[in-house]
């Protein structure tokens, strides 16, 4: 069966197909919602007609809608309009799939459920004992713990996954650097930060020349370039300056601090979730997201981790389903447990 995947976020649109054909595009939910259906048609031009959509989204969340439950209706009114009638099936959190009509009655269960669907789906790389799945994404990381391949979540919702640590609102695109620190070193001096959206991890990466600069994309702080000068400017305004006042080497040691105090966040909240659940052996750890490369560091560091055996998606698929890892994720499952 041919599936087409779709991970509706509240910055980003994902599509994956069984055919390992995968495209990701920028849409921010709130600003302009009504043009949800003809951004869905754009983002599968050239992806060939399925039998079926498979569905898991984050972007019920978005400020536009009221509750969970608004956002969800619209959502699945928005696919099913574009769908033009082939079928539509919503990953929920019981682990399988339901049609879009038992999905709007479920709407605690389908909405930001895309974690599990990956981490149900990832799970055969990791069949014997305790693994950890680590998906870092341009918003957020997940942390979930695998028992001989099966998900073993504390949490089920977002409320729930910000207590156990098992949700960290942070990634390496989209963050505030006002949300990793409230100071900075510089040399000798602490300053201060302006709590302004002056900056992103976008820019931290750039500069540190971990994500590859992109003219194209304009989705950074002050709507200018993805590139290394821009963040440069933007990356100074956290402290109410500009390049004249600190040199591109401060404001990239600027960056390390920042990178570490976001590795530091994600490291402190893997000892919460191995601490509440006792796990004192990992066997395997799975890395994914567009923040791969913070894995590999985060496994490097962590004494528990570094020892266990470590599998990167990008390398069990290609790099580009990688980024859209949980859209894979629900097309491969649709397509072993869906009949249409």
């Amino acid at each position: 069966m041919h599936v087409i995947g779709l991970d509706i976020g509240g910055a980003n649109l994902k599509a994956a197909s069984t055919e390992n054909h995968s495209v990701s595009i920028p849409f921010p939910i709130w600003k302009e919602p009504g043009k949800l259906e003809n951004r869905l048609r754009e983002l599968l031009f050239d992806f060939k007609k399925p039998d079926c959509y498979a569905v898991t989204m984050t972007a019920e969340l978005a400020d536009c809608f009221q509750t969970k439950s608004e956002g969800v209706n619209f959502i699945l009114d928005s696919i099913e309009k574009m769908a033009g009638g082939i079928p539509v099936q919503v990953w929920q959190t019981g682990a399988e799939f339901v049609p879009a009509n038992v999905a709007r009655d479920i709407p605690l269960l389908v909405a930001a459920s895309n974690w599990h669907a990956l981490s149900t789906w990832v799970g055969r790389l990791a069949t014997d004992g305790n693994a950890l799945m680590i998906d870092i994404g341009s918003t957020t990381t997940d942390l979930i713990l695998l028992n001989n391949g099966v998900p073993v979540p504390t949490g089920m919702t977002d409320p729930e996954r910000l207590s156990t640590g098992e949700l960290v609102y942070t990634g390496v695109k989209r963050t505030p650097l006002c949300a990793l620190s409230s100071s900075l070193p510089i040399g000798e001096n602490i300053y201060r930060l302006s709590a302004e959206l002056f900056a992103t991890t976008y820019d931290v990466y750039l500069l540190l020349k971990q994500i590859k600069e992109d003219e194209t994309c304009f989705e950074t702080a002050n709507g200018k370039s993805a590139n290394v000068e821009n963040a440069y400017d933007r990356l100074a305004r956290m402290l109410c300056a500009d390049r004249t006042e600190f040199t591109i080497d401060q404001i990239r040691e600027a960056s390390e601090y920042f990178h570490q105090c976001q590795k530091k966040q994600i490291l402190d909240a893997i000892d919460q979730v191995l601490k509440d659940q006792s796990i004192n052996q990992i066997q395997s750890v799975i890395g994914s997201g567009e923040g791969e490369f913070l894995v590999d560091e985060i496994v490097s560091s962590h004494p528990l981790l570094k020892e266990a055996s470590y599998t990167k998606l990008s390398k069990i698929i290609t790099g580009e389903a990688s980024q859209a890892a949980c859209a894979y994720a629900v097309s491969r499952l649709a397509a072993e447990r869906v009949l249409v």
